[in-house]
């Protein structure tokens, strides 16, 4: 299994990477936002998902784990394959998403080519249940979060998007402890920790 292909960008096209290692190419289908990242000739890392099938062995490269996580759980979606996983990360950015599956935003799936309504509460519905179990699986450093989230679900909601992204629960708490979020929405206050943290 791959978890990471690094080496100099020899050919980019449109949702395609292709690293040379060691003389070798890869492969790798991308959104356009990880290809906005990569320049022919430099070294350049992706990470990295595979997907296996019976007449295919198909890598798709991402410039952040947290897109690769977005991916991964898009393709678990009932009736999203690899291409519409794509079309929906090259539309939104991992944040973006986030705020779209916390909020409800159907729109910024279905600007996403191929994505329709009726896929984009599928994602919303799905994505939104597995990112709730995650959270709940995390382990007592998450603690102080869950109290500050209590009776409040749109708190619920931004911390259950930021801990997909890959924020550490610790992080999360430190910045709600010191931030006045009454009456933010799920939205406001998933920027307001972003803005906090990338400080």
């Amino acid at each position: 299994m791959f978890y990471y292909i690094e080496g100099n960008a020899a050919e980019i096209e449109p949702n395609l990477v292709v690293l040379d290692c060691g003389g070798v190419g890869y492969a790798l289908n991308a959104t356009t936002n990880t290809i906005s990242y990569v320049k022919k000739g430099e070294r350049t890392k992706l990470y990295v998902s595979e997907i296996v099938k019976e007449d295919a062995f198909d890598l798709y490269g991402f410039y952040s784990k947290a897109e690769k996580r977005f991916f991964e759980m898009l393709t678990s979606v009932s009736g999203i394959g690899p291409k519409a996983a794509l079309s929906i990360l090259s539309a939104n950015t991992p944040d973006g998403l986030a705020l779209a599956v916390s909020s409800g935003n159907e729109k910024a799936l279905t600007v996403a080519p191929g994505i329709g309504k009726k896929i984009a509460q599928r994602v919303i519905l799905e994505l939104k249940d597995k990112i709730g179990k995650e959270s709940a699986s995390l382990d007592d450093s998450f603690t102080p979060v869950a109290t500050v989230q209590t009776d409040n679900s749109a708190v619920n909601d931004a911390v259950a998007a930021l801990t997909i992204l890959g924020y550490g629960s610790n992080e999360i708490a430190q910045v709600l402890k010191t931030t006045d979020i009454t009456g933010m929405t799920t939205e406001q206050i998933i920027k307001a920790v972003l803005r906090s943290i990338v400080k």
